[in-house]
């Protein structure tokens, strides 16, 4: 897998209708790199759009584990791309300088596994900042 652009990461899903699902994220194994941090958002409204940043270092991996999340992501050199969870067993990895504006559905649950603890430092709020600091 390539960890230097946004892709989709697959996760074994294991149990059946009958029984449940369990989905496992381990570091070293499925995840590339060591979480500091976790946390979810939850009761999105619809109509509001979150994300408008991006991280000067931290990596993501990121779940939709109940509803739909669409990403509208832009790397380092201007590609832009659309991803799309919508099932609890993948995932999207993100690395550092990737724009993100992201999209939920109702009763959408977000929840990200990141490589870092909160730094409001490593925040990039401002788009023409983003485009300025990934020409450096």
């Amino acid at each position: 897998m390539n960890f230097d652009k946004p892709s989709i990461i697959n996760f074994d899903k294991i149990g059946s209708m009958q029984l449940g699902y369990i989905t496992v994220a381990e570091e070293t194994k499925n995840i590339p790199f060591d979480i500091k941090r976790v946390y979810w958002t939850y009761y999105t409204p619809q109509d509001v759009t979150r994300g408008g940043h991006a991280h000067k270092n931290l990596q993501q991996v990121i779940f939709a584990v109940s509803g739909s999340i669409t990403f509208n992501v832009e790397d380092r050199e201007g590609n832009k791309e659309t991803f799309v969870l919508d099932s609890p067993e993948k995932g999207l990895y993100l690395s550092n300088l990737i724009w993100r504006d992201i999209q939920f559905s109702h009763s959408a649950v977000l929840l990200c596994l990141a490589s870092e603890l909160y730094t409001e430092s490593d925040y990039i709020r401002d788009y023409q900042e983003f485009l300025n600091y990934r020409s450096k």
